[in-house]
């Protein structure tokens, strides 16, 4: 049985929700938990197996306000009860090349809720949308850069909304509550220029938690006491690291081969020699949707220590930075996500940071894929690499997939390839590095857990036993 996304009930405070997969294990059905006595109940029952139900939306008492279908594996439905009535009904149907996602209600007793979505714009925006209507009541939040993210809103002020979300450069907040810009100045006045995040606050939002971190400070907890004004550290989650020993994570851009603006992050150890340092590419995993973002990464300060820079590339189908960026990773594993990768190293050897015959390359599960792959494919730039859980056979890797994934397969195959097309079949086997290992030149480290459910050990067997045989 497999866990998704908890739902805390506010008015409820001994129940959530949580949907399972206990009585079919490609589909998802919500149950509601006592968390006092164990006591499980099932709320909505997804029968519909070629069409069921993927995602929830409830209101603080636990009553199933709207709901997300998937159609024909590749299309999402969105049906929402109106108040007052006691059947769902269509509101919009989106592909997965889309978002539409409701984010909270007005109120309780509305219909009218907050959506993020980028139907009608490359960014996502933050919009007042009309489900009975079926309509956009007002545009709200959109930046020209990034996709908005979220909200947040006050039960205790008539669902007064506090402020906009959205994942830049760094996390930003934007306040819109009057309210909220007070409370707002006196944290950013106490805590910059580190960032902060608001983790939760009372029901009567007389006490805030703060999480208060930047790219040297690991993290610490902070309670805001909002009627005496004043603060209580309550927890630093790495009090040994001093953030005046810690390397600094920089923003950068480029330019890629193909005119494409990419985002990433440099993070240098403090001493850095000029033209001398050597650096750790490190792609995220994912790798569509997934994105690195600016704070303390655990990593890169461990790598910095030992005097090597590393850099974090939001290459072509990474989230956040709009629909044709996402898109634009579609069907280029192997390939133009690869030369993200070559041309950001390029970008940073020709600002003359690094010494260009000492650079490594290290990832995680896609990021493993990309390590071996870019091995491959252009061993003239990298020295060695570490192979995390990495994919390495296309098409072992589909035969492994858990049941819960089989009913995504029609996105993958139009996202990833898909064998069944001659064209991308070739492709496929060509990216795949675990069928090139003759290309495979370069000292490898492959790191493996032998329970892995998403990336089979049988991925990293192939390339060892294939390597030692090699010889």
């Amino acid at each position: 049985v497999t866990l998704r996304t908890i739902h805390d009930l506010k008015d409820l405070p001994k129940y959530v929700i949580v949907p399972l997969n206990k009585r079919n294990q490609q589909i998802f059905e919500p149950y509601k938990i006592n968390i006092e006595t164990g006591e499980i109940e099932l709320i909505y029952e997804n029968t519909d197996v070629k069409n069921p139900a993927v995602s929830y939306v409830f209101d603080s008492k636990g009553n199933l306000r709207a709901l997300k279908k998937r159609k024909n594996g590749v299309d999402y439905v969105l049906e929402y009860k109106v108040i007052g009535e006691n059947t769902f009904k269509e509101v919009i149907t989106t592909s997965w090349k889309e978002s539409f996602s409701i984010l909270s209600f007005l109120s309780e007793n509305s219909d009218i809720a907050y959506v993020v979505t980028n139907l009608n714009s490359d960014k996502e925006e933050i919009v007042l949308y009309d489900l009975k209507k079926k309509k956009i009541v007002k545009h709200l939040f959109s930046n020209n850069t990034y996709d908005a993210n979220s909200i947040s809103i006050s039960k205790k002020r008539n669902y007064e909304l506090d402020y906009y979300w959205f994942n830049g450069e760094k996390e930003t907040i934007i306040p819109v509550s009057n309210y909220f810009k007070k409370i707002y100045k006196k944290l950013n006045d106490k805590f910059a220029p580190h960032s902060f995040d608001i983790v939760s606050k009372t029901d009567n939002e007389d006490r805030l938690l703060i999480f208060v971190y930047s790219d040297t400070l690991y993290g610490q907890y902070y309670q805001y006491n909002v009627a005496k004004d004043s603060f209580k550290m309550l927890e630093d989650l790495m009090p040994n690291l001093a953030p005046s020993t810690m390397a600094k994570m920089t923003p950068i851009s480029f330019k890629t081969r193909d005119g494409l603006t990419v985002y990433a992050y440099l993070t240098l150890p403090k001493n850095a020699k000029k033209g001398k340092t050597p650096m750790i590419v490190n792609p995220h995993g994912g790798p569509y949707g997934i994105r690195d973002s600016w704070g303390f990464n655990p990593e890169a300060q461990l790598f910095a220590s030992r005097g090597y820079a590393t850099l974090q590339i939001n290459y072509r189908g990474s989230g956040g930075y709009g629909k044709s960026f996402y898109l634009a990773g579609s069907k280029q594993i192997g390939r133009k996500m690869l030369n993200d990768l070559e041309d950001g190293v390029q970008h940073v050897i020709d600002q003359g940071i690094i010494d260009k015959n000492k650079v490594a390359i290290y990832g995680a599960s896609y990021g493993g894929l990309a390590t071996l792959g870019s091995l491959i494919k252009t061993p003239e730039l990298y020295v060695c690499g570490v192979d995390y859980v990495g994919v390495s056979n296309f098409f072992t890797f589909v035969n492994s997939f858990p049941e819960y994934w089989k009913p995504l397969m029609k996105q993958f195959y139009e996202q990833w390839y898909n064998p069944e097309v001659p064209e991308e079949k070739e492709i496929m086997t060509a990216v795949s590095p675990a069928l090139n290992i003759d290309k495979l030149n370069k000292p490898v480290f492959v790191v493996q857990g032998a329970n892995d459910p998403r990336v089979n050990i049988n991925e990293s067997d192939q390339i060892v036993s294939s390597l030692r045989k090699k010889g």
